[in-house]
């Protein structure tokens, strides 16, 4: 049975996903358009199993969905908001980004 998490939950969850590049750059990549997980490992350059692990992650957040499609298995985003959310999210971060400065990128607690 599905239900509505929590709001910190959702931030949490989204959170999680965000914290690995990989999974990030397959967000980005569902945001465009849904994609076969053949066609994602191949344009991310990482291996299926890598990959499956990643989509996992991914559904276990509730960000992506596996849809049917045959024989085969196209993933998507879960919500077409969550496009939206990542876009504001790139732009808020290049936004902040371009506002700071960082001497030393060895220095604890620096960006």
């Amino acid at each position: 049975m599905l239900t509505i998490a929590p709001e910190i939950e959702v931030l949490a969850r989204f959170g999680r996903a965000l914290a690995d590049p990989i999974r990030c750059r397959i967000l980005l990549v569902l945001r465009e358009a849904p994609a076969h997980p053949a066609d994602l490992a191949d344009l991310l350059g990482v291996s299926r199993t890598r990959l499956s692990n990643h989509l996992a992650c991914l559904r276990d957040c509730g960000l992506v969905v596996a849809v049917p499609v045959g024989r085969r298995t196209r993933y998507e985003l879960a919500d077409v908001r969550l496009g939206h959310a990542l876009d504001d999210l790139r732009t808020a971060v290049v936004a902040v980004a371009a506002d700071v400065t960082c001497v030393d990128a060895a220095e604890e607690g620096c960006c």
